[in-house]
């Protein structure tokens, strides 16, 4: 487990890709230096402005500083508020607080315009140092600015992890001793990851939680074993946070969703089916995967009216389930529909189901004595009774 958990800005925390390209393009532009489509120039997110308006488009230090200048002109204006915050990471700021697990950023950007966004976004509270650049000094190296963190923070480099987007974020990690995270929802990409010798890859923002933790599992090779019409086997060879190797066996799934309808006499429509690997006839919300492409909720409005020939008025979210997280990654979605209206079935070749209209009190007593055995009803029975209770 690590004790402190740096983070990089553009690209890792925020997307600031739009305003800061945007805002490069405007400067080039006003100075006749020839350059791409500003949704090309990712060459900006990162490094530090100066270095890349020399290195990249061969400026000099006079003259990299005016479009420094010109840059700044409209970001600070304009810029700065096309950005956004990537989806998940306030929870999982959050989450490493509550292990109690320091925060801090480590960022070649102005800190003016990085304490402006954690404001604008509610997060600034969560960071216990915030360690960027002045407009003076914005040739800081990320190693220099790291190093600044760590100090801020108490901590020392291998009781701390970095997390970033691209390599300069991992080679300052590693000049301070300190291991390194690539993300791959920022502008880096995994072959430029392992390039640099990243010690892990996050495809996922709840991945630095598992990383933080000591319990993240990393992939090293994928073996498929079987090619099914719905499922996909493979066994995987994987490395434990403390370099253990292991194999699991894993099952892909497309995903599912579940709806439990209830009519206006609070009676539950249920559908009653053979149900193969148990050898057994089970009671169950109507359900079923959901297609390539598919929206969650347009799979459970479409599942809904082939099994029991019913359109709703009302479809109401009750949150996702992991059925099976020991060997697959199958999520069912599960709704509540209300204000039905019946027709006929559609059922595909093969699929024979019985639909049972039953009293939602009754219902819940089988849930609760165990005569109801499967698990997307189960929890759309007692999500259900809570919602009741509330009202």
């Amino acid at each position: 487990m690590y004790d402190a958990v740096i983070f990089d800005f553009d690209g890792t925390i925020c997307d600031t890709g739009e305003g800061i390209k945007k805002s490069a393009k405007y400067a080039l532009d006003a100075y006749g230096i020839e350059a791409e489509e500003w949704q090309e120039l990712n060459c900006f997110i990162g490094p530090p402005l100066l270095v890349t308006f020399q290195e990249k488009y061969g400026q000099s230090v006079t003259q990299a500083e005016k479009l420094v200048q010109k840059f700044r002109e409209r970001y600070t204006n304009i810029g700065v508020y096309e950005s956004r915050l990537y989806d998940g990471v306030e929870d999982m700021l959050k989450a490493l607080k509550s292990h109690g697990i320091k925060l801090g950023i480590a960022s070649s950007k102005p800190q003016k315009y990085v304490e402006e966004l954690l404001n604008k976004f509610g997060i600034f509270h969560l960071f216990d140092s915030i360690c960027a650049v002045s407009f003076n000094t914005d040739c800081e190296s990320k190693q220099s600015i790291i190093h600044r963190c760590l100090q801020e923070l108490n901590i020392q480099s291998n009781q701390a992890v970095m997390v970033g987007d691209r390599f300069y974020d991992i080679d300052g990690a590693r000049a301070n001793m300190t291991d390194g995270v690539g993300v791959l929802w920022g502008y880096g990409s995994k072959f430029e990851f392992i390039e640099c010798s990243a010690k892990y890859i996050a495809e996922r923002v709840g991945d630095i939680e598992a990383i933080a933790l000591g319990l993240y599992e990393k992939t090293e090779n994928v073996q498929k074993i079987f090619d099914g019409k719905i499922i996909k086997i493979h066994r995987d060879d994987i490395t434990l946070c403390d370099g253990t190797q292991g194999y699991r066996e894993c099952v892909d799934h497309p995903g599912g969703v579940g709806v439990i309808g209830i009519t206006d006499d609070d009676k539950v429509l249920l559908v009653r089916q053979f149900r193969y690997p148990y050898k057994e006839l089970v009671y169950e919300i109507p359900a079923g995967k959901v297609d390539a492409g598919e929206n969650p909720l347009q799979a459970g409005i479409r599942e809904f009216k082939e099994e029991c020939g019913v359109t709703a008025d009302e479809y109401i979210p009750l949150g996702e389930i992991y059925p099976t997280p020991g060997y697959t990654n199958e999520i069912i979605r599960i709704f509540a529909a209300t204000g039905l209206h019946f027709g006929n079935q559609k059922l595909d070749n093969g699929e024979l189901l019985n639909v049972i209209k039953m009293k939602f009190d009754t219902l819940y007593e089988k849930v609760i004595s165990g005569e109801i055995k499967d698990a997307k009803t189960i929890i759309a029975t007692l999500k259900m009774k809570e919602l009741r209770n509330k009202q």
